[in-house]
């Protein structure tokens, strides 16, 4: 599990770094209507080359500071693919 700060509305989904002890994401989906959620599954999704079912929001479905916890990979991997 590991901390995303989305920031929605961007021109593009990307990632922008680490902000303290967060991943931070700029997505390119409005945030309404779970929107900006769903665009940053599908990003981590695609980024990690896993099914978008392994992802999943635990807290932080309404704020822009969220805990993400990906199944069936290594902390190792994750932090390979997101290239940090």
């Amino acid at each position: 599990m590991f901390g995303v700060k989305v920031v929605p509305g961007s021109s593009r989904t990307a990632l922008a770094g680490v902000l303290g002890d967060l991943l931070k994401v700029k997505v390119a989906a409005p945030p309404e209507k779970g929107k900006a959620n769903k665009c940053l599954i599908e990003f981590l999704a695609k980024q990690l080359g896993i099914k978008k079912n392994q992802i999943s929001i635990v807290a932080g479905q309404m704020n822009p500071v969220k805990m993400v916890k990906v199944a069936g990979i290594s902390i190792e991997m994750l932090l390979e693919k997101l290239g940090d």
